[in-house]
């Protein structure tokens, strides 16, 4: 049942993350303008935070003005491509990861709970790890479609990846996977608080006591402490994205923090970190809710593609 479980919960992931997407996306939109926009590390304090965000306004305002709403969701093609096979991948190793703990669990002395906080972590690690290099040429491309809006430009996925591949070269498509590997430590963090709430929740009221309105909120709360944890590696990561190469050498990691400390001050690390927030708790929020929606629903799905599959063996 383990593996059928496994893909049932990868499908559900997919989903979840696809819709949570599509309901955020004009934050994501936001958030990655505050992100890539600079911040003037001469100015005192509070006013880089007043003009980036007075940038971040105005790049919102010129979206509206010539692209109408729906610019808001430039990129969304790529952030769905990406975020779909980011949620497949990471949930089918998430799920495959923490049978194995839980079966090792079933002999030990922590027979019938859930996954202990370190296998936890250890999961989180794993999962993380096997899906941020995968999917990391759809963000880079997601950014990029984003950023472009700045400059009035319009284009679609694949075009975007071609002229990354053609302009700056096909490693242009796993800058900042670096800090997306330092990352994989947001969602051990998220994933850490969600499991351990989960099973306290379990333990005391049952399997079924844990709906999709718990997950909603439970998600939130873990996403909340894990962006505010990580959010300097969420910027450089974004940065390197948009950095072309006829800007210059890549920069290592150290190096474009040590940049952006030096032009903009620590608060360049910092840059959009409000709207940050509210888009990443959001999204997650809502893709645990659909998560927990979808699942029984993937469940079957699955049984029922292995059960066709089985009786055209049998012909």
């Amino acid at each position: 049942m383990s593996d059928v479980e496994e893909i049932a919960h990868a499908i559900a992931g997919a989903g979840g993350g696809a819709l949570s997407m599509v309901v955020t996306y004009p934050l994501v939109t936001l958030s990655t303008l505050a992100q890539t926009t600079k911040k003037s590390k001469e100015a005192k304090d509070g006013e880089s935070d007043v003009k980036i965000t007075n940038a971040t306004k105005e790049a919102f305002n010129k979206i509206i003005h010539e692209k109408g709403v729906l610019g808001l969701y430039s990129g969304l093609e790529s952030a769905l491509y990406g975020i779909t096979l980011t949620n497949f991948i990471y949930y089918y190793f998430y799920e495959l990861t923490s049978n194995v703990f839980l079966r090792a669990n079933s002999t030990g002395k922590r027979k019938g709970k859930g996954l202990s906080t370190l296998q936890s972590i250890m999961t989180g690690a794993i999962a993380g790890a096997v899906t941020c290099v995968g999917s990391n040429p759809f963000w880079v491309a997601n950014t990029r479609t984003m950023t472009a809006q700045k400059e009035g430009k319009s284009t679609n996925t694949f075009r975007t990846l071609l002229e990354i591949i053609e302009n700056d070269g096909i490693l242009t498509l796993f800058a900042g996977v670096l800090p997306a590997l330092v990352l994989v430590i947001n969602p051990i963090i998220q994933y850490t608080i969600f499991e351990q709430i989960k099973n306290l929740i379990v333990a005391k009221n049952g399997k079924k006591s844990f709906t999709a309105v718990k997950a909603f909120f439970i998600g939130a709360f873990g996403k909340l402490i894990a962006t505010s944890l990580t959010y300097p590696y969420i910027t450089l990561k974004s940065r390197m994205h948009v950095r072309k190469k006829q800007e210059g050498k890549q920069l290592s990691m150290i190096e474009e923090i040590k940049k952006i400390i030096h032009e903009e001050g620590i608060d360049g690390l910092y840059g959009g970190l409000n709207v940050k927030l509210i888009q990443s708790i959001s999204t997650a929020a809502f893709l645990f809710y659909f998560k927990e929606e979808l699942l029984v629903g993937s469940v079957k799905l699955v049984e029922i593609m292995r059960l066709l599959k089985f009786k055209k063996t049998v012909v």
